[in-house]
């Protein structure tokens, strides 16, 4: 499906995982985006981050808000949030020895050391290294900083990465300095209220994912109805 000019991969989670599991067997790099409604609002201003987008190798939708506007043209969309996507590619990682690199913002909620001490906790026998030894990079810078990041490691040919991912906020659920939404919660949608609960100067963001975007998708589909 087809969303502000950026291509949706429609797939099941099942499909999904096999698709990573593809691109980690394979000899070259692959990024993989998590797409949610901020993301879309942002590229709607932002030209560049539009074209960067446009390059993901799977392109996977994150936020509710997405599924419904599937639904608005008709297409059904398997939502994976990010922070479940990060745990499945953790978990294929370790089982078949992929080593495993953290780029990880400076100032953030969790410092480096406290998130390997829990990835460690959780995923033993998962191998952290330095980016030119890794063949998994997960990225938490935020967006849009995290996928230009991601995305100029296409080029860099001394890599032996194979997967780059932006991870957002995932790495806070991680060592618990973030509580997630409960699970009945994420699945009617309402995670942007518990959050907006629990972090208020969040709203912005939240206005933007919510109702900027939603107006941005009925105008789109008004548009091209008329067309």
């Amino acid at each position: 499906m087809e969303l502000f000019g950026i291509q949706i991969d429609t797939f099941s989670r099942e499909k999904t995982l096999a698709r990573v599991s593809e691109f980690l067997n394979e000899e070259r790099f692959h990024r993989v985006i998590t797409l949610n409604p901020e993301f879309l609002v942002e590229s709607e201003r932002n030209q560049y981050f539009k074209e960067n987008l446009r390059r993901g190798d799977l392109v996977v939708a994150d936020g509710f808000g997405i599924v419904l506007a599937g639904k608005l043209y008709r297409q059904d969309i398997s939502r994976f949030p990010g922070a479940d996507l990060l745990h499945e590619v953790l978990k294929i990682a370790e089982e078949k020895r992929h080593a495993v690199a953290l780029i990880v913002r400076e100032g953030g909620l969790s410092s480096d050391d406290e998130i390997r001490a829990a990835l460690l906790e959780k995923y033993p026998k998962l191998e952290l290294t330095d980016p030119d030894s890794a063949a998994v990079i997960f990225c938490n810078y935020g967006a849009p900083e995290q996928e230009f990041f991601i995305e100029e490691l296409r080029n860099k040919v001394r890599n032996n990465v194979r997967l780059g991912m932006g991870v957002g906020g995932s790495f806070d659920y991680l060592t618990g300095k973030v509580k997630r939404a409960p699970l009945w919660m994420r699945t009617v949608g309402l995670e942007w209220f518990w959050r907006l609960l629990r972090q208020p100067k969040r709203v912005k963001r939240i206005w933007n994912a919510i109702f900027v975007f939603s107006f941005l998708v009925f105008t789109c589909r008004i548009s091209k109805k008329k067309a």
